[in-house]
Order: C-alpha cells, then sequence, then structure tokens
C-alpha cells in the first residue's frame, strides 16, 4: 500500500541518545526500531527488512564502519540507506571511508530534528517508491506469464482444430500436405503454397526447392524428421522458419505422421504447417516491455538517488524544493513519454511542459520545427531546460515581469541547436562558482548525451547555446567545450547573478 509503514533502525550505544532520535522522528509516522549495539542492531536486520538505518560511528565492541561493511556484505542489503551519526569532528578520510562502507550521508552532533527528519523523509520515500515498483514488475511478471500460457492454450485449440482446413487456407494461416516416402510423389493444398509465398501454378514441389525455401539455421530440423521417419517413428513436430522468395521470413510449426504398411515400413508421410508469426512476435513483444519495464524502473531510481545525493539547499524547506522540482521535471516528461507508448517525445510538448509552470503572459517566446527526440534524450533534456528555467525564475529574465525569454531550435542535420536568450531582466555577471543546476546542464548535455553546452552571461541576460545529437550515432564523446562549456566575454560592467536554482 501506497501509506504502509517503513522499518526505520536507530543504533547507538548511548540510550538518551536513542531516544532522541525517537523523539525527532516520531512525526514521521514510520516503525521506528532501537538497538544497542551493533550484534542486536544484525540480529533484526536478519529477520526484517528495513528501509533507513541511522547509525552512530563510535561504538564500542563493534563501530559504526564495522556495522556499515559487514550489513553491505549481505546481498539484502547491499542498497539499504545508511545515514552515519558522529559526535566527533569528522575528517575528510573519515567522510570518504564511510562513504566507501555504503553510506549515503552524515549527520553532526548536535543534530538538527529538522534537517534529519527530512533525509530521513526522503529515503523512507524512496524505499517505499521502489517497493511498489518492484510489486508492480512482479504483477507485470504474471501478467506475461498469464500472456503466454493463453498463448500455448491458443496453440493447443489451433492444433486440435486441424481439420476444418477450408477455413484457416481461407485465411491463409494453415496448409496441409502429402509425401509418398516410396516414389517421392508431394501433393500441397492451396495453404502450404501461401505459407511458403509460391505460385501453386508454377512451383514445382520437390526436395531441393523445399530445402531452399527453408532457414538455412533449420535445415536441419528437416534432416531430424527425414531420420526419424526412417527410424520407424510414427509422428514428428518442429518450429521451423522458411524464407519466402520475396525475402520475408515466417515463423511455422509443422506436424508430421507417418502411415506405415503390414511390416512396419514407412510408405507415405502427412503433415500440417502452422504459420505462427503473428504469435511469435507477440511473445517477442511481451519480453521486450518486460524488460522495457524493468530497465525503465531502474533508470527513474538511479535518477532519483542522483538528485536526492546532490541536491544542496539553503535550508531544509529549500533543499525539499529542490529535489520535488527536479522529480516532478522527470515525472513530467514520463508523462509526455507515455503518450507516445515511449516511442519518443514531441520537442514542443516537451518544452512546453517544462515552460508552462512559468509562462506568464508573453513572457515566453518559442520558435522551431516539430521534432521527435528520443526517450534518453527527452529525459536528459528536460532535466536541462528544468535548471535552465528554474534559475531565470528565481534570478534571471523571469524573475520580473518585464523580462522575456526566447527559446529557439532547429535541426541542423541531425544535430539538435537550441538557444536559450534572456532579456530584460535584472542586470547579469557570470558566476565566479558554479552550482548544482549549471553542473546538471553541462553533465547532462555533454557527459550523456555527447553534445555541448556554452553560456554567455550577458549583462542584458543569460545567452545560453545546446548542441545535442538527435541520434546516438552522431554523439561525440570527445565534444568538450571552451572554458568547461562557458564562452569568455569581455564586458567587467555587470552586476551579481546566483548561478543556480
Amino acid at each position: 500500500m501506497d501509506n504502509e509503514k517503513v522499518n526505520i533502525l536507530l543504533v547507538d550505544d548511548q540510550p538518551a541518545k536513542l531516544l532522541a532520535y525517537e523523539v525527532i522522528l516520531k512525526e514521521l509516522g514510520e516503525n521506528l526500531v532501537v538497538a544497542a549495539s551493533g550484534r542486536e542492531a544484525l540480529e533484526y536486520l536478519l529477520k526484517n527488512e528495513v528501509a533507513v538505518i541511522l547509525v552512530d560511528v563510535c561504538m564500542p565492541e563493534l563501530d559504526g564502519f564495522e556495522l556499515a561493511a559487514m550489513i553491505r556484505d549481505h546481498p539484502r542489503f547491499q542498497k539499504t540507506a545508511m545515514i552515519f551519526i558522529s559526535a566527533i569532528q569528522v575528517s575528510d578520510l573519515d567522510r570518504l571511508r564511510g562513504y566507501e562502507m555504503g553510506a549515503v550521508d552524515y549527520v553532526p552532533v548536535p543534530v538538527v530534528p529538522e534537517v534529519l527528519r527530512a533525509k530521513i523523509k526522503v529515503f523512507a520515500e524512496l524505499y517505499r517508491k521502489t517497493r511498489q515498483l518492484e510489486r508492480l514488475n512482479a504483477e507485470l511478471e504474471d501478467r506475461v506469464r498469464a500472456r503466454t500460457a493463453e498463448l500455448e492454450e491458443s496453440h493447443a485449440r489451433l492444433l486440435e482444430s486441424e481439420q476444418r482446413r477450408s477455413l484457416a487456407i481461407a485465411a491463409g494461416k494453415m496448409g496441409s500436405w502429402d509425401w509418398d516416402w516410396v516414389n517421392g510423389d508431394w501433393m500441397w493444398d492451396e495453404g502450404q503454397y501461401q505459407i511458403l509465398g509460391v505460385d501453386s501454378k508454377t512451383f514445382v514441389v520437390t526436395p531441393s526447392k523445399i530445402q531452399a525455401l527453408l532457414h538455412p539455421e533449420d535445415i536441419g530440423e528437416l534432416r531430424k524428421a527425414l531420420a526419424h521417419f526412417a527410424k520407424g517413428a510414427k509422428s514428428y513436430e518442429a518450429e521451423f522458419r522458411v524464407i519466402r522468395p520475396n525475402g520475408e521470413i515466417r515463423w511455422c510449426v509443422g506436424t508430421a505422421a507417418a502411415t506405415l504398411d503390414k511390416a512396419g515400413r514407412v510408405v507415405r508421410v502427412s503433415g500440417v504447417t502452422v504459420d505462427i508469426t503473428e504469435r511469435k512476435h507477440a511473445e517477442e513483444r511481451q519480453n521486450l516491455l518486460a524488460r522495457e519495464v524493468d530497465h525503465r524502473a531502474k533508470n527513474a531510481l538511479a535518477l532519483a538517488q542522483s538528485i536526492v545525493r546532490l541536491t544542496r539547499g539553503e535550508n531544509v524547506k529549500a533543499y525539499i524544493r529542490s529535489v520535488e522540482g527536479r522529480i516532478n521535471a522527470l515525472a513530467r516528461v514520463h508523462t509526455v513519454l507515455s503518450l507516445s507508448n515511449w516511442q519518443g517525445a514531441e520537442m514542443r510538448r516537451l518544452i512546453g511542459e517544462e515552460l508552462a509552470p512559468y509562462a506568464v503572459g508573453d513572457q515566453i517566446a518559442l520558435s522551431g520545427p516539430e521534432l521527435q527526440l528520443q526517450p534518453a534524450t527527452a529525459q536528459t533534456l528536460a532535466l536541462a531546460l528544468h535548471e535552465l528555467v528554474t534559475n531565470s525564475a528565481k534570478y534571471g529574465a523571469l524573475s520580473t515581469l518585464s523580462g522575456r525569454l526566447s527559446l529557439r531550435w532547429e535541426n541542423d542535420q541531425g544535430l539538435l541547436r537550441l538557444l536559450w536568450e534572456e532579456t530584460g531582466g535584472p542586470s547579469v555577471q557570470e558566476p565566479t562558482t558554479r552550482g548544482f543546476g549549471t553542473r546538471t546542464v553541462l553533465a547532462s548535455i555533454e557527459s550523456q548525451l555527447g553534445g555541448e553546452a556554452r553560456f554567455d552571461w550577458r549583462s542584458e541576460g543569460l545567452l545560453c547555446r545546446l548542441s545535442v545529437p538527435l541520434s546516438p550515432a552522431l554523439a561525440r564523446p570527445d565534444s568538450g567545450v571552451h572554458q568547461g562549456g562557458v564562452i569568455e566575454k569581455n564586458n567587467p560592467e555587470r552586476t551579481a547573478r546566483s548561478a543556480d536554482a
């Protein structure tokens, strides 16, 4: 269920601290479990599922680092979120050691209740959503198995209705044949000719011509059948592919039965061929769908984890607002992709969804052709646009009613060129450091898509140029940008502006 409680394990050898953590986290409404030692924590973990582990670094007998290492060794808890609490000054080496042991964050003492609650809440929600996705994936696998069983049952019914040949022939999905084992004569009905894509008036049935229509990898099945009947077998069934004269490949299932003389020798072989190409395609689509759902769920979780870990805020509210904004950006592009069954995203619709919350009057002008973006490109570009528009709404052109934003794009021989131009807002000065937003745009466009991002911090407003390959084949792995993606301009008359949301 969406609101089911998750277990949060609190590990500390001092009862007073455990009581303090319980009081701080009580309002989250989750199931709080306390452990007075590392061994006690391990005993609980072996019997229960835990969403988040809050552990003290300094404990007798088994300290926090050692406990984290033992937890990570267990395959069930390799991705469980662990937050260290330390009452002593933590060095960079200690932090590095903690992250190597699997910690996702450090909380110094004295603990700020709001900060601790916010961090625990984020990881508890992430754990809850992960479990929901796992259940949905399991349900999908059950449906795929059920559908496969239905297809197998349908195939069985099809074989049982072989004698209603005339209806199947009309549909071109079934054919029958007869082979005189003694003198080599063949007889095909019209359905057999249709399945193999040959003309019944001109095609002469001979063993060599039949073999020429079989897929090279499946000719062995024909040899097996002949050897099978030569040994006195009465029936044989196999799946195989045929290559029609026009090059089309069709999947078939063939069933053959032998007629024996009084001495037990084969004198005739009769069979039925059923075209199962559509069934094979359906099975492939179902397998692909199952793999796609698993892949997308993992990618969504990886992006969410990156956002949670890398986002910074001046305070708890700012932190939560930044995380929610970036996850909402992913949700919006997910909606756009879902409308096309994840075949791609329309460029104008994607931009409109990301900029809609900030559009006031005629402040935003869009111009460019309609383009279809691949799913991976659309997700990454959506995050980059979110960072740009959030930054503009806070510090740039969209922060004032007089400001204007022009967004133009074009398809330059397979390369998407996008120009982001702000005017009429507060005076701009190039930032001295890069925040998470700028790093996100650079990493998304350059590292993930093999494109290029350039920023021009003009006094009249930001000018950002993005170049994104519309096809992975056009991506440039060595696409470095000048000055780390920022074009230098000789204009000292600029006033301060923050670099990021």
